[in-house]
């Protein structure tokens, strides 16, 4: 059973927590974490982008020259992707749908295998308590006193903490999560993850089901 040191909000080691070996101490497979993150990632895109194709740009009703007789290339159209100011040919479009499907169960593992790879890292720093001035510099001031100072961070709550948000918002590279909606793509983004002992059991008892 994996072992983790517990703080206290001056930084110093009070006690050790001991972890789940089915949420904490898994094996790591790569590829699904990758699967799961860039479905993630295209389930986030959003196709902005839009060029318009031939039959919508406005104008070309009518043939340019007759078909015979000019001397000239045969055209149908001034506004086919051949002129200036015509359709594009292949061109992003805003109706494109970039979602991707993954099951429940391998989003899951994939939660468990990088909840893994943080305490093998020495990457997950559980506190006793998560004191909340509302204030950032105390916050600051706390994090700087914890394993991984200066390194991006993710802050993982039971609940709704207004004052805790309002404490870390202008943190450069401090990030605030629900246990509850925590995903693989949060713990990949930030190299270390702070949660409380009431934070952890809640992890574990999302991620036994």
């Amino acid at each position: 059973m994996a072992k983790v040191n517990v703080y206290n909000a001056k930084g110093s080691s009070t006690e050790q927590m001991d972890l789940s070996d089915a949420i904490f101490a898994v094996a790591v497979k790569p590829s699904l974490v990758q699967q799961v993150y860039l479905t993630l990632e295209a389930n986030a895109r959003q196709p902005w982008a839009h060029v318009k194709t031939k039959g919508e740009v406005r104008g070309g009703g009518k043939k340019p020259w007759k078909q015979k007789g000019t001397g000239r290339a045969r055209h149908g159209s001034i506004r086919s992707p051949l002129w200036k100011g015509g359709g594009v040919t292949f061109g992003p479009r805003n109706d494109r749908n970039f979602a991707q499907k993954v099951n429940k169960k391998m989003n899951r593992q994939a939660v468990r295998m990088c909840l893994t790879g943080k305490v093998q890292e020495d990457s997950f720093v559980i506190l006793d308590d998560m004191p909340t001035t509302g204030k950032t510099r105390d916050f600051v001031a706390m994090r700087n006193t914890l394993p991984g100072a200066g390194y991006s961070t993710l802050i993982l709550t039971n609940s709704k903490n207004d004052e805790l948000g309002l404490s870390t918002r202008n943190i450069p590279e401090v990030h605030l999560q629900r246990v509850q909606d925590v995903n693989v793509a949060d713990l990949l983004h930030h190299k270390y993850v702070i949660v409380t002992k009431q934070g952890v059991s809640a992890l574990e008892e999302r991620l036994a089901k």
